[in-house]
């Protein structure tokens, strides 16, 4: 029994230093982005900018590609496990943020403000819980869909076709599979219940999916150029080099 939980505890404390190390290892840059673009995400995502009868767009769509793109580049430099921890990593810190902001709308106030601050700042619980989900979900399928069509290209697998492909496939079907979860989740499941009665149908759910993914990839492939450019950047530097040498230069 006890050599059970001594194994279980070297298999935390491996990966919580593997974990630091990488940290350690990706530009900072590239974090800060991605940890305040989840952020964004969450918070933007109370807005909804378009409602029509075949159509619902909410606001984390003018900011979700940024995490994708952060994502690949991660994902093409130090493997598909390293950023889907740097996502679990942008989570914890965004739990953070909506527990700090939570209890700053607790607190009292005379403002006119208070009531839009604690509606925006506050957040929604089930917003949040879908969000969540949501993005653990899509990280998973973006980041391991990206290194296994990187994996196809035999010949040059650091050439810009490459790394156009894996980008814009992983993130339109990570993309769509974010959309359509959170807003299943948000907007047919909760919403109904804790928001009044307001709701999207099924058709909304699907095209706000389609379509903000669709958004998302025009995003990416007019960004992915600086992606591809950043990669091989990493590359020609040795970026990460502490980390390789940590788990035995194999992509994680």
């Amino acid at each position: 029994m006890d050599s059970l939980e001594s194994k279980k505890e070297s298999k935390f404390l491996l990966f919580f230093k593997e974990t630091r190390v990488l940290l350690r290892s990706i530009p900072s840059p590239v974090v800060a982005l991605f940890v305040m673009s989840v952020i964004a995400m969450n918070i933007l995502a109370n807005k909804t900018l378009v409602q029509t009868e075949y159509l619902a767009l909410d606001g984390g769509i003018l900011i979700s590609w940024l995490s994708f793109l952060c994502m690949d580049i991660v994902t093409k430099h130090f493997g598909p496990k390293a950023s889907t921890r740097m996502s679990i990593f942008a989570i914890l810190v965004n739990l953070l943020t909506c527990l700090i902001f939570f209890a700053v709308a607790k607190i009292p106030s005379n403002s006119d403000d208070y009531t839009a601050f604690n509606t925006i700042i506050g957040g929604t619980w089930f917003i949040l819980l879908s969000s969540t989900i949501a993005f653990i979900a899509s990280a998973l399928l973006n980041n391991f869909m990206n290194y296994l069509i990187g994996k196809s290209f035999k010949k040059n697998p650091d050439g810009k076709l490459a790394f156009f492909v894996r980008a814009y496939v992983s993130t339109f079907i990570g993309q769509f599979f974010d959309n359509l979860i959170f807003s299943l989740f948000t907007f047919m499941l909760f919403a109904p219940i804790f928001w009044d009665g307001f709701s999207w149908t099924f058709v909304q759910c699907v095209t706000c999916s389609i379509i903000g993914a669709a958004v998302e990839l025009v995003c990416e492939i007019v960004f992915s150029p600086i992606g591809y450019y950043v990669c091989r950047n990493w590359q020609k530097n040795n970026i990460g080099k502490e980390y390789f040498e940590y788990v035995g230069g194999v992509e994680r």
